[in-house]
């Protein structure tokens, strides 16, 4: 928890780091004056119109395919518990609580623009919850989409009225109920709107997408990283990352990242060794002169995501919404479909990022392609097996995440008998992103475990400065080349300096910031 920090929530959009401080690291939210006061007017119009004999959806009717029929007041209140109830239909796994807690602000944000309609109190409450580290238990399966992440959003709401299953601030399950009192927050009996007002966004998909790009921007530099050791430990040469060469094709990412990789791969003695003219090989295989060319095209994906995701930041998403002249009209913007194509791309490009990962990888080990380096790394081949599973784990994942680039927002399957005739599936496509995410991380610690351990056998030769501290970083708690021994955990602890930034920290750390 960042408990010294605070995050506004106001008309304004909030940035991305704002919705990974809140859903990773439990900084506090607080509305603003403004929102405040823009939720209190928009409610008054809404109060108006649950007077008024004319029906007004969501305010006195009911909803999706029993849009048709006029609730009289006296069953309002009953009509919003029941849409919440109802509709907090999920099922399978418990999603991760960042997850939930993303979902959480991403809807309060929507509500603090003042068009939902929603009473200040309940929009408070939303505050509360999110301030107590109550997270409501939200299920893997339940979303298509449209009208936005239904389901997901009403066990949130459920837990608001003080039904349901929550996790307290300590990772507790517990009933909702008594996770209210013990936080001193009053359930909230919904009024006209309110429920629809509470469920129907993309904030689910949304704050996925946000939580991948954090976690791939990093990886994108990790990428960069176990390329430059790679290409080191196969003698590989940096030529080809010239800046002239790369402004032959000016895609903004390429440039980036082939400028890393020169920063990366200065000083190196191992690329020194073969420039003496003694050196036959013409050029190199694609996993190592193409590296830019594939880590820049994923660098571009990420920045057209990150421009949807922004545009999506700045929306104020619910059915009807409550227009600034105080009009109610129904409208289609909770459809999820520019999220879901994003998070799709970015599964494509998560892939490709760990199937050149793994061609690089197994480069290493072959003893046709290696340039000198013992078969699988191993120290005494055929006795050891040094590397060669490691790269059959890369392979499996590899395969997963081709199946999982496979688009989920091409698909589209009916509901509401008819009435939302066409659905987004992009929170299908941001739980699968996920999956995507994790297994990219996992591949490229594969590769720079691979890549240090080949280093390491290219002594007396010295690696670059970066690279060398990468090594030196992985060392603390992976021991380097030396008989077989048990290599889960060793890929494990890799996976975590990856993770948590520890490897871009320590090449970085040499280097000054990769771009």
């Amino acid at each position: 928890m960042r408990d010294n920090e605070v995050v506004n929530v106001g008309t304004e959009p909030l940035s991305f780091d704002d919705v990974v401080k809140v859903a990773r690291y439990g900084a506090t939210v607080r509305l603003t004056d403004d929102a405040v006061a823009a939720v209190a007017a928009a409610r008054t119009r809404v109060d108006e119109l649950a007077e008024s004999p004319v029906p007004a959806y969501g305010v006195s009717t009911g909803f999706g395919a029993l849009a048709t029929r006029h609730i009289e007041p006296s069953l309002r209140a009953r009509l919003q518990r029941s849409l919440i109830r109802s509709h907090a239909a999920g099922s399978g796994p418990e999603v991760e609580t960042e997850v939930t807690r993303a979902l959480m602000l991403l809807r309060l944000r929507t509500l603090a623009t003042g068009h939902t309609g929603v009473r200040p109190k309940t929009a408070k409450t939303l505050q509360g919850l999110l301030n107590a580290g109550i997270t409501p238990v939200v299920h893997e399966y339940g979303s298509l989409g449209c009208s936005g992440d239904l389901a997901p959003l009403s066990h949130v709401a459920l837990t608001i009225m003080g039904e349901g299953v929550v996790r307290d601030a300590s990772g507790q399950l517990t009933d909702a109920a008594e996770a209210l009192k013990q936080a001193g927050i009053e359930p909230v009996e919904l009024a006209a709107k309110e429920g629809l007002a509470l469920v129907n966004g993309t904030d689910g998909m949304l704050g996925m997408l946000i939580l991948a790009m954090d976690d791939l921007a990093r990886l994108f530099r990790v990428a960069d990283i176990g390329a430059a050791m790679s290409i080191e430990a196969l003698l590989g040469t940096d030529r080809v990352f010239a800046a002239d060469l790369q402004a032959l094709r000016p895609h903004p990412g390429q440039a980036a990242s082939a400028a890393n990789l020169r920063a990366l791969l200065a000083d190196s003695q191992i690329m020194d060794s073969h420039r003496d003219g003694t050196c036959t090989r013409v050029q190199d295989a694609y996993s190592l002169r193409c590296a830019p060319q594939v880590a820049g095209a994923a660098r571009d994906t990420l920045a057209h995501a990150a421009s949807v995701a922004a545009r999506e930041l700045a929306s104020a998403i619910d059915n009807p919404a409550v227009l600034a002249d105080g009009r109610v009209e129904s409208n289609g913007n909770f459809h999820g479909a520019p999220v879901g194509y994003v998070l799709d791309f970015l599964a494509i490009a998560a892939a490709d990022m760990a199937s050149i990962s793994e061609r690089r990888t197994d480069r290493m080990l072959d003893v046709a392609r290696s340039h000198g380096l013992p078969a699988f790394l191993a120290d005494d081949p055929g006795v050891d097996s040094g590397h060669m599973i490691a790269q059959y784990t890369q392979a499996a994942i590899v395969s997963e995440l081709k199946r999982l680039a496979v688009p989920a927002s091409v698909d589209s399957i009916p509901s509401s008998a008819m009435q939302e005739d066409h659905v987004s599936m992009g929170w299908s496509a941001a739980r699968k992103l996920r999956r995507s995410v994790d297994g990219l991380t996992r591949v490229l610690a594969v590769e720079i475990l691979t890549a240090a351990r080949a280093l390491d056998l290219r002594a007396p030769l010295r690696p670059a400065p970066a690279t060398a501290a990468v090594v030196a970083c992985l060392r603390q708690a992976v021991s380097g080349p030396g008989p077989d021994r048990f290599l889960a955990p060793e890929i494990e602890s890799t996976v975590r300096l990856v993770a948590d930034n520890s490897v871009v920290a320590a090449a970085e750390a040499v280097i000054g910031p990769l771009s």
